[in-house]
């Protein structure tokens, strides 16, 4: 009986397909149904960045915030504030990839540019409305994405682009957002660019903006708030 010879191209993609299949051969999620967060490391497994309690220990109340219930203080420069609900407020988000986060919007408050490096974010609108934007990547050609938002309405932002919120109605408004990160991380980016420490040389932003030193310094000197 003579032997089955592969050409080469099936060859090749047979082993590649065994490769993928090995690549793939791992745990997608948690192996047990949580992981409690916890900073005592006595007898305690390190998972996802926290240790976790025995589950035998845990309770509701590691699963369980009430910070989102209260609204906060508009009265800063940009008009907003926002409330985060993470791992680090709910330790029973441990490895489960999600987290929330409530922003209070002043009449013309602005939650500031900012990205998320570790999650996309879906807001809903709870009330008021809201001219919302993100920014896609260099090479898909830098294109704005808005909408108005009105109470009830949802909007994704992808994960690691550039966004904003800015209150367009006459009263406060509210929304609430979704993380798919226990822990999302935020950047601000004029914070982060013009209020650095310690400062980005001049010389650099100068260049980069294309705009006089004096600019830069002027920038670099203003007090850039934090509002998360």
């Amino acid at each position: 009986m003579k032997g089955v010879h592969f050409p080469v191209n099936a060859a090749a993609l047979s082993v590649l397909a065994f490769a993928t299949l090995l690549a793939s051969a791992s745990d997608p999620g948690p192996l047990q149904d949580f992981c409690v967060a916890i900073n005592n490391t006595d007898s305690a497994v390190f998972v996802n960045g926290k240790f976790c309690k025995d589950p035998k220990l845990a309770s509701a109340n590691n699963f369980f915030s009430d910070k989102l219930r209260y609204p906060r203080n508009t009265s800063n420069p940009v008009g907003s504030i926002v409330t985060a609900a993470n791992v680090d407020d709910i330790p029973g988000l441990n490895t489960l990839g999600i987290s929330f986060a409530r922003v209070d919007f002043a009449p013309n408050g602005l939650n500031p540019p900012h990205t998320h490096p570790r999650a996309t974010e879906i807001l809903i609108v709870v009330e008021g409305s809201l001219y919302v934007g993100f920014v896609t990547s260099n090479g898909d050609g830098n294109r704005l994405f808005t909408k108005v938002l009105y109470k009830g309405d949802v909007f994704v932002f992808p994960i690691g682009l550039i966004h904003f919120q800015l209150n367009v109605g006459k009263t406060n408004a509210l929304a609430i957002a979704g993380l798919s990160s226990q822990n999302p991380g935020v950047i601000t980016i004029a914070n982060a660019v013009f209020g650095s420490n310690p400062p980005i040389n001049p010389d650099v932003l100068a260049k980069a903006f294309q705009v006089d030193d004096n600019v830069v310094d002027y920038l670099q000197k203003q007090f850039w708030y934090n509002n998360s």
